[in-house]
């Protein structure tokens, strides 16, 4: 059978806690992604800020930020292709100015990049200004292909707009894929559990999330299918989920609930 025709991808999140230590993040991002290729991974995905994170944020960023062609995406390009996999992961990517950085995840096999994408609605809410930090990406999609089956990019606070979710879906996407750093707060696992099961539901695809563990972030890890049912996850620790993203799946989904084909409304830009 070949790589299309089988159409199904196992994939795993791995929930880490990335430090102020680019190479002891690196270090970390190549044992998971042993781990998790030895348990038959072929999609790897890491949180937001997996390069470089420090809380609360400060002008360390700017400092600490890379271009595309840098250690760390040099690093998840030799790890692909050692292990045979594809691997998607948020970085702080120098931007326009010395002072901001990009939010920027990339999804890179052995060969380099397949796609990269710059977050585009900052975290400007619960008292907490990532604009000050963080320059936003021009709008569009970011998507890639594995195994005959579409994955698109997004970032963790573009979760709360399911307009983000939908251009990715009209762009072909049948998975989404959320490397997030989604801070702690009154209700925020709350928050964060429901719009990954909403954000499946509404549009029949996968949703693959990377999150922080607790103290800083929720955790709760999670890769759900097209009907928001979780198939694997992670509590509130680092760790591991490996579930299978199946394009039979997806397709019966969409035959029994047509609810993408039957909207009346498209999405664009404002």
């Amino acid at each position: 059978m070949t790589e299309t025709a089988s159409a199904a991808v196992p994939v795993a999140v791995c929930q880490f806690a990335p430090t102020s230590s680019r190479e002891g993040n690196r270090d970390r991002i190549a044992e998971l992604t042993a781990d998790a290729a030895a348990r038959g991974a072929r999609l790897i995905v890491f949180p937001e800020y997996s390069s470089y994170f420090v809380d609360p944020m400060d002008e360390s960023l700017a400092a600490n930020a890379e271009s595309l062609d840098g250690d760390f995406v040099s690093t998840l390009t030799a790890l692909a292709a050692d292990h045979g996999v594809v691997i998607v992961a948020g970085l702080v990517e120098t931007a326009s100015d010395a002072q901001h950085v990009h939010n920027t995840v990339v999804a890179v096999r052995g060969d380099g990049i397949l796609a990269s994408y710059r977050k585009q609605h900052l975290y400007d809410a619960f008292g907490q200004t990532e604009s000050d930090w963080i320059e936003a990406g021009d709008l569009g999609v970011a998507t890639f292909e594995l195994a005959g089956i579409r994955f698109g990019l997004m970032t963790c606070y573009d979760l709360r707009f399911p307009e983000v979710s939908r251009t990715l879906i009209d762009a072909g996407a049948d998975a989404l894929v959320v490397p997030a750093e989604w801070v702690r707060g009154p209700l925020k696992e709350h928050h964060w559990t429901t719009l990954l099961a909403a954000r499946a539901i509404e549009n029949t695809a996968y949703v693959i999330a990377a999150d922080h563990p607790t103290p800083i972030g929720v955790g709760h890890s999670q890769i759900v299918d097209p009907q928001g049912v979780v198939l694997a996850g992670v509590g509130t620790t680092e760790g591991i989920a490996v579930a299978a993203v199946e394009r039979a799946t997806i397709e019966r989904v969409r035959a029994v609930n047509p609810s993408l084909r039957v909207r009346r409304y498209a999405v664009g830009p404002r």
